[in-house]
């Protein structure tokens, strides 16, 4: 069954099947959160609320509609609502020496060597949309056509956007590789 037909059942009323929707999407929508949250421990609270609101509102679901993308735009929004929540306490801080931890995949278990780690640490340093858009693009693997889809503009804009967020990414890392 596609995700699509699975997400009609949860939607009809047959919750049984988001279990396999949590399946195929649990460790993507985490490695998206970890990446934009820079903390494993709120990624992890923020991937629940993600599938509990996909319960909740299962009927926004649109028949037809891809549900990836549909999925990724629910976490999009409850790591807007969790940015809100937190950007008068936190004023937009990441504490980049706490990120080595942080960064690997729930599968990884070797250490990020020194370049991963300067990566990391210079893709925390881009504000929020630009390193959303990167994580969309490079970690998630989508299309520049379903990020636009989710991020409600165009192929173009979006293509703009992740040339100048790598840009600015390769000036943090060549910035901070000289220290």
């Amino acid at each position: 069954m596609t995700d699509e037909m699975i997400m009609e059942a949860v939607k009809n009323g047959d919750l049984q099947q988001a279990s396999l929707l949590f399946e195929r999407y649990h460790k993507r929508i985490f490695n998206f959160l970890a990446r934009m949250t820079m903390d494993r421990t709120v990624a992890e609270d923020l991937t629940q609320n993600v599938f509990v609101r996909m319960i909740k509102y299962r009927n926004s679901y649109r028949e037809g509609a891809r549900f990836q993308s549909w999925i990724y735009q629910v976490a999009r929004n409850i790591f807007s609502d969790h940015y809100q929540d937190v950007k008068n306490q936190r004023r937009g801080f990441i504490d980049v020496e706490k990120i080595e931890g942080i960064m690997a995949d729930s599968d990884d278990t070797q250490m990020m060597d020194e370049r991963e780690e300067l990566l990391h640490k210079s893709l925390a340093r881009l504000d929020p949309e630009q390193r959303e858009l990167l994580v969309l693009t490079r970690f998630q693997h989508m299309k520049y056509e379903e990020v636009a889809t989710i991020m409600d503009t165009t192929v173009a804009n979006i293509k703009v956007k992740v040339h100048r967020a790598i840009g600015k990414l390769r000036e943090f890392y060549f910035e901070m590789e000289k220290i």
